[in-house]
């Protein structure tokens, strides 16, 4: 079992709700403070974005913090190697697509990036453009890395091949709330808690929700079925909007407290 894995689901044992909040790395000078303050203020784990030139499932916010991150110089290279200096008590997990992951370390492939990952105290990974399929070589170096390789299972997957992806997932099954990209939203999707409870029928894993989740009511309505929610645009909003990195902590926060009231 990973360390991410062992992370979730313990949380999960006592009864909590998990909380994962999404950072894009680089899209403000003190962005690692706010890796800091996510962790202190009751994240489970925290998702860190790379900025990258084609993020196919990531929404209008993303893509401006991606772009924030890239004018200040962020590559993905020196972005992770950040990360290095951290002490945390929850797990970290990257968010980034195959260009990246086979590129980042040209003369090594995925392996390297992975074990470029497990360097840096990364603990999770999601790579969500990489077809189940020709992901076998991906999945195998994961695990020799002792990285959690993460898979998204969407709402049109047909119950065979979310079956798949279940059992091919480690640290938590990514449950998309709907067919769309990355974004706020005024209500939760209408497919967000029934996939939910198909995925809880399908595996022992964290079934954890994104895509969506806009507000703390999103996220209490989601976790009535799914054991946690990925909180990303809402956050990064905030900081293109100009918001200090304390304030988004303080919404961190708040997300925490919400899931707090929701039944094991």
């Amino acid at each position: 079992m990973t360390v991410l894995e062992h992370h979730l689901r313990t949380a999960r044992a006592d009864g909590r709700r998990l909380l994962i909040p999404y950072v894009m790395a680089g899209v403000v000078p003190d962005w690692l403070d706010l890796v800091r303050g996510a962790a202190e203020a009751g994240a489970d784990a925290v998702e860190i974005g790379l900025p990258f030139s084609d993020p196919m499932l990531d929404g209008p916010t993303v893509q401006q913090a991606a772009a924030l991150a890239t004018r200040r110089g962020g590559r993905p290279r020196p972005l992770l190697d950040e990360l290095a200096g951290l002490d945390l008590d929850v797990p970290l997990v990257v968010m980034t697509y195959a260009n990246v992951a086979l590129t980042l370390t040209p003369s090594h492939g995925v392996g390297g990036f992975l074990d470029h990952l497990a360097a840096v105290g990364v603990q999770g990974v999601i790579v969500p453009d990489l077809p189940l399929e020709e992901s076998s070589e991906y999945l195998a170096r994961a695990a020799e890395a002792s990285v959690a390789a993460v898979l998204l299972a969407a709402p049109a997957c047909g119950d065979d091949r979310c079956r798949e992806i279940a059992r091919a997932s480690s640290g938590f099954v990514y449950c998309m709330s709907s067919m769309r990209t990355t974004g706020e939203r005024n209500a939760l999707a209408t497919t967000a808690r029934e996939n939910a409870r198909r995925l809880k029928g399908m595996t022992e894993l964290p079934v954890v929700t994104g895509f969506g989740i806009s507000t703390v009511e999103h996220a209490v309505e989601a976790c009535v079925d799914a054991d946690g929610v990925v909180v990303g645009s809402a956050f990064m909003r905030m900081l293109v909007d100009g918001a200090p990195v304390a304030e988004v902590v303080d919404a961190v926060a708040a997300f925490r407290r919400a899931l707090s009231s929701v039944g094991g």
